[in-house]
C-alpha cells in the first residue's frame, strides 16, 4: 500500500516523541520513504541521530540551512511529498498551524505544502480540551487537514484522559487512508453513527441498543474510496476507524451542531440511532426515589437531523442518505420516511430481536430510492457498508463516468 510513497514527517516536542521512533519503523517496513523533520522541542526528546538512523537520510531541522535555501529547500521539502504528517502534533504546533504561523522550519514547510496533511494530537488532558485548542482543531478540520486520535489513558505528567498519541498502527492506517485513490478522492462525506444519551439527570440517561458498527463500517469504506470523511459519533460501543476526521458527541443537539459546523459536504449518510425525544425536565442533580413515587419526566422532540439536512436552501448536499430501523412493514416504512425526510436514499433494515441485526455482525437491508426498492441479502456489516459505498461513489461521479 505505501510503496513508493513518500512521507514528510514533522516530530514536534512532546513525551509522545519516541513513538515517532516506532513510526518512521514501520512506514518503511511498508515500502516508504520518510523524510524527518526535527523540531528544536523534538530534539529534546529524541536525538537527530536516532532519527536520522532508521529513516536512513538526514534529518532537518533548520530553516536557515544556506546549501538547502539556496535552493528553496523549504519549498522542496513541502513538495516533494506525497503526504505531511504531523506527530506529535503539540498544542504549539496546531495553533501554529492554524494561524498561519511560520517562524521555524516545520512551520514554514507546513505554509508551504500543496499537499493534504495528517496530524496526531498529543498533550496534556486539560491543554486538550482548553477552548482555544478546540478552535485550533475546528480551523485545521475546516482546512481540510486530517487528523488521528488523541486517544484516552495515563499519561507521562500522571494525569488520566483524552491527549495520549495515537498508537504506531493507528497512524499507519491514517496514513494508508489519506493516500489512497479512490472514486471518491476529492469529496467529503459526513457520517451520523451511534446512539445519543439524553441525560434524565448527572447519572441517568435515555439510550438505545445501537453499537454504531454500521456506522463505522460505512465510514470505513467511504475512506477507502478516497473520501474525505467527518465522522459524528455518539457514545457507540465500536471505535471509531482510523483515518477519518472524529467528532464525539453525546446528545442529539450535539450531534446536529457537529453536522452543521462540518457542512459543506458532497454527501451526508445519517447512520446514527438519534433518539426522538429528550427529557425537558432533566434534574441538574440526581433524582432520588421518595415516597411520592417516581418522578414525571416531561419530553420535548429532538431535531430531526435528517430532515434539517435534506431540507437545506442553500449548502444541500448532493446526496443525503438516512437509514430507517424498522420492526415491521420495513419498505413501507422507509419509503414514507424518504418521503417526510426529503432525503434522496433510505437504507432500511429489520432490527426486530430475533433478526440480531442491532448489536450484531450482520446486516440485511433494503436500499430504497426514487427508483423503487433494492432488497439486498443478509451481509456482514462491512460488505453493506462496501456496497454503499461504491453505490455513493457512483451517485457522486460526473455525469458519463457514473458506470467507471
Amino acid at each position: 500500500m505505501l510503496t513508493g510513497r513518500r512521507i514528510l514527517l514533522i516530530i514536534g516536542g512532546g513525551i509522545a516523541a519516541y513513538k515517532a521512533l516506532e513510526l518512521i519503523r514501520r512506514l518503511r517496513d511498508a515500502g516508504a520513504a520518510v523524510t524527518p523533520v526535527l523540531t528544536r522541542a523534538g530534539a529534546e526528546f529524541v536525538t537527530p541521530l536516532s532519527v536520522s538512523a532508521l529513516a536512513g537520510v538526514r534529518v532537518y531541522s533548520d530553516l536557515f540551512d544556506l546549501t538547502d535555501e539556496a535552493e528553496m529547500g523549504h519549498i522542496e521539502l513541502s513538495r516533494a511529498a506525497d503526504l505531511v504528517v504531523v506527530a506529535p502534533a503539540t498544542a504549539d504546533l496546531m495553533a501554529k498551524m492554524a494561524q498561519g504561523h511560520a517562524d521555524d522550519l516545520a512551520s514554514t514547510l507546513l505554509m508551504a505544502t500543496d499537499k493534504r496533511v495528517l496530524i496526531a494530537p498529543a498533550m496534556n488532558v486539560r491543554m486538550w480540551e482548553h477552548p482555544a485548542t478546540r478552535r485550533n482543531l475546528a480551523t485545521l478540520s475546516g482546512d481540510g487537514v486530517l487528523s488521528v486520535g488523541p486517544n484516552e489513558g495515563g499519561m507521562a505528567c500522571g494525569e488520566f484522559g483524552t491527549g495520549r498519541m495515537a498508537e504506531v498502527p493507528e497512524i499507519v492506517g491514517a496514513i494508508e487512508a489519506a493516500l489512497r485513490r479512490g472514486p471518491l478522492a476529492g469529496r467529503h462525506v459526513i457520517v451520523t453513527s451511534g446512539p445519543t444519551h439524553e441525560p434524565i439527570d448527572p447519572v441517568r440517561y435515555i439510550a438505545n441498543r445501537s453499537s454504531g458498527a454500521q456506522g463505522a463500517a460505512v465510514a470505513a469504506a467511504l475512506r477507502d474510496l478516497g473520501a474525505r470523511v467527518s465522522f459524528v459519533t455518539g457514545p457507540a460501543a465500536v471505535p471509531p476507524p482510523p483515518g477519518v476526521e472524529v467528532v464525539r458527541v453525546e446528545t442529539a443537539r450535539e450531534m446536529l451542531a457537529a453536522v452543521e459546523a462540518a457542512l459543506p459536504a458532497d454527501a451526508v449518510v445519517c447512520a446514527a440511532a438519534v433518539a426522538d425525544w429528550r427529557v425537558a425536565n432533566a434534574g441538574a442533580q440526581k433524582m432520588k426515589k421518595d415516597k411520592g413515587g417516581a418522578p414525571a419526566l416531561a419530553f420535548a422532540e429532538n431535531p430531526d437531523i435528517l430532515a434539517h439536512v435534506s431540507g437545506l436552501a442553500e449548502g444541500r448536499p448532493g446526496l443525503v442518505v438516512g437509514f430507517a430501523a424498522e420492526t415491521q412493514d420495513v419498505v413501507a416504512n422507509a419509503e414514507a420516511k424518504r418521503a417526510r425526510k426529503g432525503c434522496d436514499w433510505i437504507v432500511a433494515n429489520d432490527v426486530s430481536a430475533a433478526t440480531g441485526i442491532m448489536g450484531g455482525t450482520e446486516n440485511a437491508v433494503t436500499l430504497v430510492t426514487a427508483g423503487g426498492a433494492e432488497e439486498w441479502p443478509r451481509l456482514p456489516k462491512a460488505e453493506v457498508a462496501r456496497r454503499l459505498a461504491r453505490r455513493i461513489a457512483q451517485a457522486l461521479a460526473p455525469a458519463g463516468e457514473a458506470g467507471a
